[in-house]
């Protein structure tokens, strides 16, 4: 055994190592990516990146069944997708054990919305464990398979953005695998067509009912006594907050076993206090439920059910000072999000902007084409979302869309949920133009790799789909690629493309600037002596040029050479170094 700081999710791949995990599948997002990441590096356990999280958790569920425990992650819209195979293996149960990772971003620092993931434990009543730093990240996952083996279903552990990007200390162990279970054919229990599924809804009420009775004595949920004036029911984050801002002189009922609630010890610890508060981000499942219990409590009616919480929040709105150390920072200037410099989206984004086009974009780095000064894109809702958008756009304005309107992708999101989109558009005889942004990796989240680049997630060979001739496959006659820092290029294949009465797939093809194997061109600078000060440069948003004494300069140290820029410049200003 040994001790040590850990990352949170390092410190759930961790436990699930510990633990005997022998299979793992997932679809990268924040801020659950690296939980896979750190698995991939124990040669013990298979890890993959699946096409996307309905596939992860499909194949994890399949290797349980097989008898060995299983993992898959995803970040909390991620759930969304799987979701449907999870309602169901709630009902088949499992065989080994099974867990499922959803981290969910309070405050949206890289999500498209909030979301509160108590609610899917709830509605597909599996059991949700919720440590609260890095030591109970190891401990809740070991926990986790022996409720998923006791109990005959899938555990979702619920981690948070500052959870698993938090370190703390840990104390490791050795690994301890278990016998693998034997397969055994079993139609009633795993086959779900209606006459079985009836059968067993019954034993899943049964099964809620055992699993809160686990939870009045599990040590997962604990209280703390101290000053019995005022009482926290808390969990995650913000059982730490409280901590952090009361310290002893509060008692606190932690929950680690938010799913379900123990019903018992809620009222226990609520009748030895004064004032009741639950303190819980987003939603208020916990406050709730102690409401329905004839409790009465504070909770949303002093916090927001918006955002992150933090220490000041906590403590300005139960009327605490907090110790001048102990304050956060929460004016903090903010850093507007950009693409990075050399982005091959950048050039794509700047041509659909003077063209005035439509556009529905996706879930990707290309998000970024949004702000300022590009402000390209239209609408922008969820993974896959573009292409059935754009095709419902011009189905139902026709002539007055077809020809201004596109759907952008990137080759990651194509895979995770794209294709469908684009059968849809092909049988439907869409006229429809579709850009494929392929920047050969999976960007937004780290540089995964993804079923299009060739390598695992080892970074071993392994198989690699071709875009073009799956276009085509698919039925699309016209497809071509183009490389985004040409703009001419890009521009011809954009009018042409928009101009036809048909199907279209343009895949802009270019590797991400950031990847450690692209080679770049040497840095670009500016002829004082010739630059106009039109600015025309500066419609692209690159972080590399600016402003100064009213000409255009391009800081050398963050140009990657790709040429855009200077393909704008009437006035032959911008040249190599």
């Amino acid at each position: 055994m040994t001790k040590q700081l850990m990352l949170g999710n390092a410190a759930l791949a961790r436990g699930l190592y510990e633990a005997g995990c022998s299979v793992a599948s997932s679809y990268p997002g924040t801020p659950s990516t690296e939980v896979t990441e750190e698995l991939a590096k124990y040669d013990e356990i298979y890890s993959e990146w699946a096409p996307n999280e309905k596939v992860a958790m499909e194949t994890a569920f399949g290797a349980c069944i097989g008898g060995k425990r299983s993992f898959c992650a995803m970040k909390h819209v991620g759930l969304n997708v799987a979701a449907d195979p999870l309602f169901t293996m709630s009902y088949t149960g499992v065989n080994a054990g099974m867990v499922i990772c959803v981290a969910d971003d309070a405050g949206m620092h890289s999500s498209q919305n909030e979301q509160d993931s108590r609610h899917y434990a709830i509605a597909a009543k599996v059991p949700m464990l919720k440590p609260s730093d890095s030591s109970e990240a190891i401990e809740f996952a070991k926990a986790a398979y022996e409720i998923s083996e006791q109990f005959d279903t899938p555990v979702i552990i619920k981690m948070c953005t500052r959870v698993a990007h938090s370190q703390s200390v840990v104390q490791t162990s050795e690994r301890v695998v278990p016998p693998v279970k034997p397969y055994v054919k079993d139609i009633p229990k795993n086959v779900m067509m209606p006459g079985n599924a009836k059968r067993k809804h019954p034993l899943v009420e049964e099964r809620t009912r055992k699993l809160a009775e686990f939870a009045e004595t599990s040590p997962l949920n604990r209280i703390e006594w101290g000053g019995t004036e005022l009482g926290f029911i808390t969990s995650s984050t913000s059982y730490q907050y409280v901590k952090e801002v009361f310290g002893d002189s509060v008692s606190v009922l932690k929950l680690g076993m938010v799913y379900p609630l123990p019903e018992k010890l809620i009222k226990e610890f609520a009748q030895k206090v004064t004032k009741l508060a639950v303190i819980e981000e987003l939603d208020p499942i916990i406050e709730e439920y102690c409401k329905c219990l004839g409790l009465e409590v504070s909770g949303k009616d002093v916090l927001p059910l918006d955002g992150e919480y933090s220490q000041n929040m906590i403590a300005k709105a139960f009327g605490k000072t907090l110790d001048e150390g102990k304050k956060l920072d929460e004016a903090l200037p903010a850093r507007p999000p950009m693409m990075c410099a050399g982005c091959p989206h950048r050039g794509v984004f700047y041509l659909l902007s003077k063209h005035k086009c439509t556009v529905f974009g996706d879930i990707g780095c290309y998000t970024l084409g949004a702000v300022a000064p590009l402000y390209a894109l239209d609408v922008s809702t969820c993974m896959g979302a573009s292409i059935p958008a754009v095709h419902g756009f011009n189905k139902a304005l026709g002539n007055e869309s077809e020809g201004k309107s596109v759907a952008v992708i990137g080759d990651s999101t194509f895979m995770h949920s794209g294709m469908t989109g684009l059968a849809n558009v092909a049988y439907n005889q869409s006229n429809s133009t579709v850009f494929i942004l392929d920047n050969s990796i999976t960007g937004m989240t780290g540089h995964q790799q993804n079923p299009t680049t060739g390598y695992n997630i080892k970074g071993d060979p392994a198989g690699k789909i071709d875009l073009k001739a799956l276009c085509r496959a698919m039925g699309f006659e016209r497809v071509r690629v183009v490389d985004p820092y040409d703009l001419a290029q890009t521009e011809q294949a954009l009018k042409e493309e928009l101009s036809v009465q048909a199907p279209s797939v343009i895949i802009s093809r270019r590797p991400c600037a950031l990847l450690k194997t692209v080679k770049h061109n040497p840095p670009l600078k500016v002829c004082e002596g010739d630059c106009k000060s039109c600015k025309a440069c500066m419609k692209l948003g690159c972080p590399a040029i600016s402003m100064k004494n009213g000409k255009a300069v391009i800081d050398p140290t963050l140009c990657l050479g790709c040429g855009v820029c200077k393909q704008l410049c009437k006035f032959n200003a911008i040249v190599e170094e």
